[in-house]
């Protein structure tokens, strides 16, 4: 019985640890050198054309500027960068059959082994564009599993990891001093 707990424990971390993560994609155009970028601006039209509360567009460009400033951006008028985002939300369906590496443990899960769950999942993207030539120099997309309900706070937190992870993408690793 000891053995079978100490075999169950690593495949309930996985589980946990892969529910709960935000999946992270970037793309850029190779041939910009992001060294350049100093400053930057929101892209206001852009931005308006997103389907999303406006409070969570506030806090979306909130978290941003935050990781922008941090990486020491400054936010300017005249800028060399447009910051663009777009969010969009689906629900989904996980089926499980409770068969991990081809073992089966109906003494856990009792009855039914078939778990169903349902959750909406939400992608977030960032888009940046350089200012002179209005084209889009860096992409980064966040998806994950977003709580349903909860308070402000729990709201922002979650808008904050996801805005932090996929900008810690930016700049690209081949363009960093």
């Amino acid at each position: 019985m000891k053995i079978i707990k100490l075999l169950f424990l690593p495949v309930v971390v996985l589980l946990m640890s892969s529910c709960s993560s935000i999946q992270v994609a970037t793309d850029y155009d190779s041939k910009t050198d992001f060294n350049q970028y100093k400053t930057f601006a929101f892209y206001k039209k852009g931005i308006d054309k997103s389907a999303i509360s406006d409070l969570d567009k506030k806090r979306i460009m909130r978290a941003i500027e935050a990781e922008l400033l941090a990486k020491g951006m400054t936010k300017s008028s005249s800028p060399d960068v447009l910051v663009n985002l777009y969010a969009k939300s689906r629900e989904r369906v996980n089926v499980d059959d409770n068969f991990y590496g081809g073992f089966y443990y109906p003494w856990y899960y009792g009855v039914n082994p078939i778990t169903v769950s349902q959750y909406t999942e939400g992608t977030l993207f960032i888009d940046l564009l350089d200012a002179n030539k209005k084209e889009l120099v860096w992409q980064g997309i966040g998806t994950g599993a977003l709580s349903s309900g909860g308070s402000v706070e729990q709201k922002e937190a979650l808008i904050k990891e996801f805005v932090e992870q996929i900008m810690a993408k930016y700049p690209p690793e081949s363009t960093k001093k």
